[in-house]
């Protein structure tokens, strides 16, 4: 792997280049897994409140039956050089049962509103407690920029 140009960014700057991507990007892969029937990762859109991951999955999907059995998930942005690793427990919300502030910001953000579906569906919230963040090589050392729930400074 060639690392050349690569300048290693502080924590801070690590922090907030992973905030701006929570905002801005679209796509996060969640891996789940089933006590019996081991990992499953599948790509969905997502959006940021400010505190937590929110997604939205069939109510009938892989995905919804792993996270009711086993709530420890983690996340990743789809972007290899430029990693953005979360760790956290899902929380799940029936699409009658959401908060409608957060159903609302999921559908301005993506012109599409799972609650007006005719199939049911689950939003899935996750407060992370770990963030790890890197580019490349030379970043994996202070990768950690969340721990506890805690972002480090």
């Amino acid at each position: 792997m060639e690392t050349t140009g690569i300048v290693r960014r502080q924590t801070a700057e690590r922090m907030r280049d992973a905030l701006e991507r929570l905002v801005t990007e679209r796509d996060v892969w969640m891996s789940t897994a089933h006590p019996d029937h081991g990992p499953h990762q599948v790509p969905l859109w997502f959006l940021w409140d400010g505190r937590a991951v929110w997604m939205c999955t069939s109510a009938t999907s892989v995905t919804a039956r792993n996270v009711r059995k086993e709530p420890r998930v983690r996340l990743s942005l789809p972007d290899t050089f430029d990693v953005v690793l979360l760790q956290g427990e899902a929380e799940c919300f029936p699409d009658q049962e959401v908060p409608g502030s957060a159903a609302e910001a999921f559908a301005d953000k993506f012109g599409w509103d799972p609650r007006a579906e005719e199939g049911p569906f689950l939003y899935v919230r996750v407060v992370p407690r770990t963030v790890r963040a890197w580019r490349g090589e030379p970043e994996l050392r202070g990768r950690v920029i969340m721990r506890d729930g805690m972002w480090l400074e």
